[in-house]
Order: structure tokens, then sequence, then C-alpha cells
């Protein structure tokens, strides 16, 4: 019954993104078309002109593009598992109220694992659209960028769900925004490679799920070899989204169930 009542969850914020979707929808576009513009076009012009090779032989603009598509379902993941959560659990109690109907912790946790899946690919897709629209690469490539994207989204749904029911205020996601996320923003080889780093920080790059997702994302539309095999790589991230979620169920319970 699990899966079931889980989609039932996940139906339900179908619902309710009906009414709010058409912001969400101009802003999956603009903040691309604002990115690519500032860091592939602007910035990336700078680089190009002095380093006459670009970056692993290709323009900034094209190595850039994957990493942030990347880094854009990860933090759009980030915020599925944080303050949406917050919300259900105390600011509006809706998961207290869902779970006073047959919906149980599992099928709840995995309902909102699903709906936040859904979200991550609506924005990379998003994104992908853009990508070709700037001719960085063909639309095959484009698009099956956005699988690695996709499972770095989910894989941060995961775990930053997993870290915000065990907060007992929302005071932590900022800092868990600020140590975590951002840093992880900057220093997983979106723009520029992991090698640049000073030594003791590259292992610590090599360890987050994002770094996986960029070299796999650049692998495909680049063609750039991957430093990890991809099979390993994809494991990792489906390890991250497996443990995650099943970490989840156990402190949703302890906090709203009687």
């Amino acid at each position: 019954m699990t899966v079931p009542l889980s989609l039932r969850v996940a139906e339900a914020e179908a619902r309710f993104y009906r009414r709010t979707w058409r912001g969400s929808v101009v802003s999956s576009f603009v903040t691309p078309i604002l990115y690519l513009l500032a860091m592939g076009v602007g910035l990336g012009s700078l680089v190009d002109e002095n380093l006459g090779y670009g970056l692993d032989g290709v323009s900034y603009l094209t190595f850039l593009a994957p990493g942030l598509l990347v880094a854009t379902a990860m933090q759009t993941g980030a915020a599925e598992g944080a303050w949406k959560v917050m919300a259900g659990m105390k600011w509006r109690e809706t998961w207290k109220a869902r779970l006073a109907s047959p919906i149980g912790v599992p099928s709840l946790v995995l309902g909102h694992m699903i709906w936040s899946a859904a979200r991550v690919l609506m924005v990379s897709v998003a994104f992908a659209i853009v990508m070709t629209a700037f001719q960085i690469a063909p639309p095959l490539q484009s698009f099956l960028a956005v699988v690695p994207a996709f499972l770095v989204g989910v894989a941060m749904v995961a775990i930053t769900t997993s870290f915000t029911v065990r907060l007992k205020s929302e005071a932590g996601l900022p800092m868990y925004f600020r140590f975590v996320v951002i840093p992880m923003f900057l220093f997983s080889g979106v723009f520029f490679p992991v090698s640049n780093l000073p030594d003791w920080l590259q292992p610590i790059a090599l360890v987050t799920p994002m770094y996986h997702g960029v070299e796999l994302a650049r692998a495909i539309v680049v063609g750039i070899p991957p430093v990890v095999a991809p099979a390993i790589s994809v494991t990792y991230l489906l390890a991250w989204i497996i443990a995650g979620t099943y970490f989840a169920v156990s402190p949703v319970r302890q906090k709203l169930k009687p």
C-alpha cells in the first residue's frame, strides 16, 4: 500500500501546484538565461580571451553550462527538502494532517520524494531547453544531461529532508545552506576544474554528490571523460537517494505520530 498512498501525497502537491505554476515556470526559464548570460557569456568572454582555448579545449560557456544545469537541480532539490518539509511539519502542519488519514509515515516521505523529484525534473528540463536555445549543445546531449542533474537534485532532496526533519526549528536551515549548499555550488567543479582546488580540498569536493553529477553532465555535453567511472557515480548518487529517504522516516514518525 505504500506506493499507491505515496502517489496520493504527490497528487495533493500537484493539485496545489496548479495554482502557483505560472510563477515558477517563468523563473525556471529566466534563471538559467541570466546565469548563462552573466557567467557564460559575460565572464566567459574574458576567460576565453585570456586563455585563448577556453577550458579543456572548449569555450567557457560550453564548459560552464552542464555544471550550471546540475547546480540548478541541486539547489531546487535542497529547497524542496528544506522549506517545504519545514512547512509541512511545523508552519502549516500539512504533514500532521495527512497522517490523520490512512497515509503512513513511509508513504508520506515517499510521496514527498516523488513530487520533489518531479519538480527537479521540471527545472532541469527547462534548463536543457535554454541550453539548446543558446546552441551550447545539440538537443540530444542537452536532454541526456538532465539525467545526472535529476539524480543530483533528488539526492539533495533526500539529504536535505533527512536533515530538516531532525531540526527543532527553522534556525538550522540558513546554516545548512551557508555551509553545505553554497560551498557545494562553488567548489564541485561547476566554474572550474576541481583539480584547481587546493590539494586538501579536492578529496572533499570528490565526495559531494554534485561533483559526480557535474562530471557526468559535462561528459555528455562536452565529451570530457569523467575522472570517476559513470557506473560508480550513478551508483553513488542512487545510494544517497536511498539512504536519505530511509533515514528521514524515523524522525518523522517520532515527531508527528502520537
